[in-house]
């Protein structure tokens, strides 16, 4: 989220905006820095993405300028194209490493498949933009095809044929989830954001396609199988309502029935036998059991459930507090928006220092909850979708400028993922020790505590800007100090954690992506949590 006001969009100024120029900087920083730790034939192929994509992103953002793109994408941003690109590929390389220093090939070969696939989803994306951009820029498109070449060329020599059939299977799957969704939903994603969001989709829906077809071969964690059902199942079930609803009102009350029951249709009809066939148990009564298993988890829930209460009670006040005042303000103070990122820290801390298992589940059904209630408000079923909407409109910032609500949504999916990626047969024979074993808590310190603190003090206090932007200086610092004290707590409170004098690589990856933050226009409630992962693993 935002600290000040939004910085000037540089897709709608000169073409070569020094904040995104700031922001190229960060990201190749990041993309040499794991280079360097890695430094194998994958890393070269990022750095070339890298390279590519910075080019290509100045095109995406004159398309957008001159309103020349294909579909209709948020407008107070920049394309984002560099620093979404190369997450993917990052996630995938520094995956690589950790397995293969865990001794699984398994997942060795899974981070290679990611990215790969990360770098194929990037590729289509530019060449989608040198497409459509007329003139035809021939020098990028020397630039962007030699790096094409390069990739294609290395990765045909490392990928089974398997492998590369995944690859273009999710490539396939991430082409047509952009023509529908972006058709669908018009200004809620820049083209980064679709590319990042809609690639993570594209993979999951591949992977739950794959172990479907393959479930009798297949041993994996009934946890694992979870997260794919529900976040590939609420993803198809608002692609049908969202096509259903073209041809009749969503607001009456025979439609909203008809959603309802089609909700139990598609859960228990679809949802719950697709899992069944996964997990090879009752998916109910293995939640049951899970959520249950010890007294701890019963601790947990119940706290959590506290927490949950005085979410909706701090929703209700805030409400209450702008239908009593005067000005009638249609946006909530930054400070309460904020509310919500220290009860995600009040959250997320205790489930991953005493049970991240329960926390990965919890989460998952979080965001199924989340993702429902959007369905719901943005369909106006009754009989909650006209509250819903009333509700949430306070807490609507400039990212929301599309049909959906997506920023809790991103809060939620920014301080999980962190959670959800890390492989856990790969984190056995300290392959998480020194800074790694903060890849946990990456969602916590970069959203919960850095961008919570950077946005308070650097909208009450600031008054040095960095050159090109809104954000402050002082923000920022306070931010890496904020994140540098929680390091601290962290060590106290998790006994788990073993640091081994690795401050330096810890320091600086909080310093990179806090000046990330301070630069990027893009969704930084879903992206820093990201870079400050790869960071940590590497």
């Amino acid at each position: 989220m935002t600290r000040d006001c939004a910085p000037p969009a540089p897709g709608t100024g000169a073409p070569l905006s020094g904040s995104v120029l700031a922001e190229a900087a960060v990201v190749f920083a990041v993309v040499l820095s794991i280079h360097a730790a890695v430094w194998d034939r994958y890393s070269w192929c990022a750095v070339a993405l890298a390279v590519q994509a910075f080019y290509v992103q100045y095109k995406w953002d004159r398309l957008l300028q001159q309103g020349s793109a294909v579909f209709q994408f948020r407008t107070s941003a920049n394309s984002g194209l560099l620093p979404t690109s190369v997450v993917m590929p990052l996630l995938g390389l520094v995956m690589k490493e950790r397995c293969q220093s865990a001794g699984n090939p398994y997942f060795e070969r899974f981070g290679i498949v990611v990215a790969a696939t990360g770098m194929a989803v990037a590729l289509f994306s530019s060449v989608l933009a040198l497409g459509i951009t007329r003139p035809v820029p021939t020098n990028t498109c020397v630039i962007s095809g030699l790096a094409g070449g390069v990739i294609i060329y290395i990765m045909k020599h490392s990928l089974s044929v398997g492998e590369v059939i995944e690859v273009l299977e999710v490539l396939l799957i991430f082409v047509y989830l952009n023509m529908i969704l972006l058709y669908l939903l018009p200004r809620c994603f820049t083209p980064g954001e679709a590319l990042l969001v809609l690639g993570g989709i594209s993979f999951m829906l591949n992977q739950l396609i794959k172990r479907s077809l393959t479930v009798v071969e297949s041993q994996g964690d009934p946890v694992d199988f979870f997260l794919l059902v529900v976040v590939v199942g609420m993803v198809l079930m608002g692609i049908f309502f969202s096509t259903l609803f073209v041809f009749m009102d969503s607001g009456t009350w025979a439609s909203s029935i008809f959603f309802h029951l089609m909700t139990c249709v598609l859960g228990l009809g679809v949802v719950l036998p697709w899992l069944h066939r996964l997990i090879r148990r009752n998916p109910l009564l293995w939640l049951l059991q899970f959520l249950l298993q010890t007294n701890t988890r019963i601790y947990l829930l119940a706290y959590w459930t506290l927490l949950a209460t005085l979410a909706c009670l701090v929703v209700l006040y805030q409400n209450a507090k702008r239908s009593s005042s005067e000005s009638k303000k249609h946006q909530a103070p930054t400070i309460a928006r904020k509310y919500f990122h220290f009860i995600v820290v009040a959250t997320y801390v205790p489930g991953i220092i005493f049970d991240r298992t329960l926390l990965y589940v919890a989460a998952t059904v979080c965001l199924a909850v989340f993702i429902f209630l959007e369905y719901v408000r943005y369909f106006r079923i009754k009989p909650l979708g006209h509250t819903l909407r009333s509700l949430l409109s306070l807490f609507l910032d400039e990212r929301d400028s599309g049909p959906l609500i997506l920023t809790h949504i991103y809060l939620l999916l920014g301080v999980s993922l962190p959670v959800w990626l890390v492989p856990r047969p790969c984190t056995q024979k300290g392959s998480l020790g020194g800074a790694r074993a903060l890849v946990p808590y990456a969602g916590v310190l970069a959203v919960g505590v850095g961008d919570t603190v950077a946005s308070i003090f650097g909208s009450a206090m600031g008054e040095i800007r960095w050159p090109g932007t809104k954000k402050t200086f002082e923000g920022t610092m306070t931010s890496i100090f904020a994140q540098i004290i929680s390091v601290a707590l962290i060590l106290i409170f998790d006994s788990g954690v073993d640091l081994n004098y690795s401050y330096a690589w810890i320091l600086g990856s909080i310093s990179i992506v806090s000046l990330l933050e301070a630069y990027t226009t893009q969704i930084d409630n879903l992206l820093l949590p990201l870079y400050l992962l790869i960071l940590l693993m590497a």
